[in-house]
């Protein structure tokens, strides 16, 4: 009889949320078969079985915080009795052991497994299956007007969303498919609010805010809401959201906050955008406007090291790090995350924009890792994909900086005299005055927006 005791998964954690079991006593197991998957304070971990055998006990329930160290599953491996039941676990008594060692005297068949990994995500044998759609109305009833039965609807619903029902008839939706048009951040102006034709060519012609890490509509329809019930609820903090919190509140109180802002005419630089699009080098790779940010922050870093250090209150030492590890904040249902890029200050365009993708991906998957949050040196949070123009972003602890890129819009601008149309937004750099004080931190602000609003010194500079 083995047992498998919950690992540190990294960064030194003292302690995992259990998530989800993937399997129950009786089950059999296979070295490094998936069998639990753990929230720490920086990310949903899954954990191999380094034992096989047959599980004997789960010593763990779902949603209970286990210290590491504590065991979490035990594993007959056909060398030994079963252990008695472990003290203190509801509903695992005499009859539940005799049960179980029954149990594991009848073939079962083997549980699904995916792709064997050390620690991750493996990949999931099957076909995915496709989440059923909900009825368009509540009580499902059928006996509505025909032009409304042939406006097709769906729901678009994820925790914490808000989205509400998206109508639309299926040549629309294969517009809007075929284009890349979101039609959850598009607003009807068709029968009943359905998105018409016109609707999603309206959206093509005008540019949208991009992100290649959040994603949300633009102006969300939010449905009203009647309270029922309870005044109110508690939501437990734990995981991520706990660590988020724990982190914000000792940087704000530990690290002397300055924030300064610059508004940037970016017209030349959302036209560069276009026409990178169309280069093969960046085929396959999202061009976005996040993309020209993270440039031109790396290149403002090589130009003003200091930004890119960070203060040792132990050895009352300022720490220049020589190399650029890029965070860029998402948000995710599971709270705020910063993944960032290692060793960003070496990319080139191209290289720099797939790992923008990469990151994205990861994020929104949920699969981002302890390391892929470690070792940061410098933050981009990009504010105006809600729509924000700025913001005072907290620091992120251990770092000396963070902008906050807020959304392109368009404003009437003074350019040669002349009062024009031109594509703006507002820079927030927020920085630890005991490393940058505002000499640096006003130049290397005006630098970046400098290069946004002539893409052309990044080539000069960088």
């Amino acid at each position: 009889m083995k047992e498998f005791k919950l690992p540190d998964v990294g960064e030194g954690l003292t302690e995992a949320e259990i998530v989800r079991w993937h399997v129950k006593a009786g089950d059999p197991v296979k070295v490094n078969q998936i069998i639990v998957e753990i929230e720490t304070a920086k990310a949903v971990v899954e954990l191999p079985c380094p034992f096989e055998g047959v599980v004997a006990a789960l010593m763990a329930d779902e949603g209970e915080v286990v210290d590491v160290g504590r065991p979490i599953i035990s594993v007959d491996d056909g060398t030994g009795p079963p252990p008695a039941p472990a003290a203190g676990r509801a509903g695992e008594g005499t009859a539940d052991r005799a049960e179980a060692l029954a149990d594991d005297m009848v073939p079962t068949p083997p549980a699904e497994v995916r792709q064997p990994v050390l620690v991750g995500y493996g990949v999931k044998p099957g076909a995915a299956k496709r989440r059923p759609r909900k009825p368009s109305s509540p009580d499902g009833a059928s006996g509505t007007s025909a032009e409304a039965s042939s406006t097709a609807s769906s729901t678009v619903s994820s925790p914490g969303t808000g989205r509400s029902a998206v109508l639309a008839k299926p040549p629309v939706r294969k517009l809007a498919k075929d284009l890349g048009v979101d039609l959850a951040s598009l607003l009807g102006t068709g029968p009943h609010g359905s998105i018409t034709r016109d609707d999603v060519q309206a959206a093509l012609a005008a540019p949208a805010q991009e992100s290649d890490v959040q994603a949300a509509p633009a102006r969300p329809r939010v449905p009203a809401v009647t309270w029922e019930g309870e005044d109110e609820e508690r939501v437990p903090v734990k995981g991520v959201r706990k660590a988020t919190a724990q982190a914000m509140v000792a940087s704000v109180f530990t690290a002397p906050h300055v924030t300064e802002f610059l508004q940037v005419d970016v017209t030349a630089t959302m036209d560069a955008i276009q026409r990178l699009r169309g280069l093969p080098d960046f085929a396959g790779v999202k061009v976005s406007p996040l993309l020209m940010v993270a440039k031109a922050v790396l290149v403002a870093a090589r130009r003003y090291p200091m930004i890119n250090a960070a203060w040792d209150e132990a050895r009352q030492e300022i720490v220049v790090k020589h190399r650029v590890n890029l965070g860029i904040a998402a948000a995710t249902p599971r709270g705020l995350l910063v993944p960032n890029i290692k060793d960003a200050h070496r990319l080139s365009l191209p290289d720099l924009a797939g790992a923008l993708g990469a990151l994205a991906e990861t994020a929104r998957a949920g699969r981002t890792q302890p390391a892929d949050m470690a070792g940061g040196t410098i933050t981009i949070t990009n504010v105006g994909v809600f729509g924000v123009d700025a913001g005072t972003p907290i620091l992120n602890p251990g770092e000396s900086a963070i902008l906050a890129f807020g959304q392109v819009r368009d404003m009437p601008w003074v350019v040669d005299g002349q009062v024009v149309p031109r594509r703006v937004c507002t820079l927030a750099l927020s920085f630890d005055h005991r490393v940058v004080d505002g000499e640096l931190g006003s130049l290397f602000l005006r630098d970046v927006g400098a290069m946004l609003e002539d893409p052309l010194r990044m080539l000069a500079w960088g």
